[in-house]
């Protein structure tokens, strides 16, 4: 059976990954989550990127963690953002966060040795203390670290809040949190998740003296170079109520036919040419 990484690089779907993933995946199955913070009451085209990274993970006999971040929306992830987010109601974080639960469990097996794993981060962080939480995580790491990260040094001169620079700890104490409950060892996420992934293995290095891993996949633009996921009426959701079937299936279908071979590698399971059908198999 290919591993991970063989599945995926077929696909196109290798941005970067840690040294050493690829011969950790050859000695067996991994544990790996993606996070999914709650900002609004559905998924879109462009998240199915990871979700579509998790499944994959399941089929080539890992164990996948679905994440949803239902403390870490409370705060908001500058990364890839000029701006500060707006905060949301802990309310409509919590409604967003079921919302979205939902909508990932239609896309993982909960049965049998590989169960996928449904997780919120609201469950441990909040209720964690901010002592405990300065001295369990923000000890290791030094400012200068945070100050690399891209998603904050890009926001220095316009502006980031204490809120938002916290953010890269809080994703890295939920890779610890989950390497030690559940023995994960993997975090997966797009290409602008990198600097908080690495956090994530920095903390369970210095912290608890083991090795994790990350890997990330690349932001799909189309052909024409716009933002992958777009429509002319605005993002194109999972929730059909705010997408109706109609208009995602004819997102679908005027794609434009330089993008069609990438989204059936990105977006299916159909073995890419010269592969073995096995791949597609559980």
């Amino acid at each position: 059976m290919p591993t991970l990484l063989d599945a995926l690089a077929a696909r196109g779907l290798v941005h970067d990954a840690t040294p050493g993933l690829a011969d950790r995946l050859a000695r067996g199955p991994i544990t790996g989550y993606v996070g999914f913070d709650p900002t609004a009451d559905s998924l879109h085209v462009g998240n199915l990127v990871p979700v579509m990274a998790l499944a994959w993970l399941q089929r080539t006999g890992g164990r996948p963690i679905a994440l949803v971040g239902g403390a870490t929306g409370l705060i908001g992830d500058p990364s890839g953002k000029r701006a500060e987010r707006p905060l949301l109601a802990p309310e409509a974080v919590a409604a967003n966060a079921a919302a979205i639960r939902i909508q990932l469990e239609r896309f993982l097996d909960f049965t049998g040795p590989r169960a996928a794993r449904m997780a919120n981060n609201a469950d441990w962080l909040g209720e964690l203390r901010l002592l405990d939480f300065l001295r369990d995580a923000g000890k290791h790491f030094s400012i200068g670290y945070l100050l690399q990260k891209e998603a904050i040094r890009s926001r220095l001169e316009t502006g980031i809040s204490f809120t938002e620079f916290s953010y890269a700890l809080l994703q890295a104490y939920d890779f610890a949190h989950l390497h030690r409950s559940e023995g994960c060892e993997l975090q997966l996420g797009g290409s602008d998740q990198w600097g908080n992934i690495t956090a994530g293995i920095e903390l369970i290095g210095k912290r608890d003296g083991a090795q994790a891993h990350g890997l990330v996949l690349p932001l799909l633009t189309t052909a024409s170079g716009a933002k992958f996921g777009k429509s002319e009426a605005g993002n194109v959701w999972l929730d059909p109520a705010k997408t109706s079937p109609y208009r995602f299936y004819q997102y679908w279908l005027n794609a434009d036919d330089r993008d069609v071979e990438r989204l059936l590698r990105t977006f299916t399971f159909l073995p890419p040419p010269g592969s073995p059908r096995r791949w597609t198999t559980r």
